[in-house]
């Protein structure tokens, strides 16, 4: 990616962001059509970039106003992009945090009033925690983290079950008791008849999660996921991967957030030591993957990749895993990272044997992993 492109991305993503705060509804692929339209066009003439804005990011005549007046403030003032001054209108930017734990009934004082057009642009606590890196949060957006993980409900797809319900429609399978039951109510007469069909379960989820020296500064946050899917569902299974295998589903089931987290911290002796990843793979599919545990199951790994193993081994069990698991997501906090691509040998010899490689550097990117989780 050139420097130029790279510019004409940064700022589309900026404008588009104040636009936001200022009240137009401006989707990501109006963003993206716009990076491109910049990258097209170059920076150098304002009257074209005014237009390439206006035909990417606006789509009602109502907002053509307020666009206006976002642009001569974001690019006349701050981005500078021509000489020119705005002496005629005299326009005041006010940033708005909302701050979502305060009272509804805190308002805020008024402002002294004013004639000057004034863009109020209003940005949530909760949505920047959204998409900050897990790798910048202090302590106290770990326990915040905590709360807005425990609100995901990981639904693992449905698959077909050797149990059968009632159906509301006509099926091969008649069901006698309630035929029966419902005819000794008519005095013998068989008014209706019932029948029955195969019902679903939701998968299991298997969770394993790498707790090396270099996934450190992510696995703090990623536990406190692994902690709320035990927590808010039925048959999910909870692994730690280091330079050895550990269970902990037991430690993790209870609803306190900190006593799970001590007991589990109790349990990973190896917590921010080596990874053998191709060996606790090994372990988990002898002891317990290919024994049920993983058959028909929905498999999440969370690691960067790096792996002090033999790949070859790391790639062997994968291959076993993804023979009797429904699904085997991979989840790389790194994958954001501009340029990046799976050099390191491990993640290289897993990726053939993966349903699905997403991120896993935010709240955002482990909702969109419950999408994922959640997909047939």
């Amino acid at each position: 990616m050139s420097a130029a492109t790279r510019d004409a991305g940064e700022i589309a993503v900026a404008f588009s962001r104040v636009l936001r705060g200022a009240g137009i509804a401006v989707p990501t692929s109006s963003t993206i059509a716009f990076g491109e339209a910049l990258t097209a066009t170059g920076l150098g003439d304002r009257d074209v970039t005014y237009w390439a804005g206006r035909a990417t990011l606006v789509r009602k005549p109502e907002d053509h106003e307020v666009y206006d007046r976002a642009f001569r403030v974001f690019w006349d003032h701050d981005a500078g992009a021509t000489g020119e001054t705005v002496e005629d209108e005299v326009i005041h930017l006010t940033l708005a945090v909302d701050d979502d734990s305060a009272d509804e009934d805190d308002q805020p004082a008024e402002a002294e009033p004013s004639d000057d057009p004034v863009i109020e642009l209003r940005f949530s606590a909760t949505e920047v925690l959204r998409r900050k890196d897990f790798a910048d949060y202090t302590a106290e957006e770990l326990a915040e983290a905590q709360q807005l993980m425990g609100r995901l409900r990981l639904i693992g797809s449905p698959r077909r079950s050797l149990r059968l319900t009632a159906a509301d429609f006509r099926t091969d399978r008649p069901d006698l008791r309630r035929t029966v039951r419902e005819a000794m109510r008519a005095g013998g007469e068989p008014v209706r008849r019932h029948f029955r069909r195969p019902s679903t379960r939701n998968r299991r989820l298997v969770l394993l999660l790498d707790v090396s020296g270099s996934m450190e500064p992510y696995a703090r946050a990623l536990i406190r996921f692994v902690h709320a899917a035990v927590a808010g569902r039925q048959k999910v299974e909870a692994f730690a991967l280091g330079t050895r295998l550990t269970r902990l589903t037991r430690e993790l089931s209870s609803r306190d957030p900190d006593e799970a987290l001590r007991r589990a911290g109790d349990r990973m002796a190896d917590y921010g030591g080596g990874t053998r990843l191709g060996d606790g793979l090994g372990i988990f599919n002898d002891e317990w993957g290919q024994r049920g545990m993983a058959r028909g199951a929905i498999v999440v790994i969370l690691s960067d990749g790096w792996d002090r193993g033999d790949p070859e081994v790391l790639g062997e069990q994968m291959q076993r895993l993804h023979r009797v698991a429904h699904k085997v997501v991979w989840v790389n906090p790194l994958k954001v990272t501009p340029g990046y691509a799976p050099l390191a040998r491990g993640m290289a010899a897993a990726l053939p044997h993966v349903d699905a490689f997403v991120e896993g550097h935010s709240i955002e990117a482990i909702d969109e992993l419950a999408h994922v989780i959640s997909a047939p």
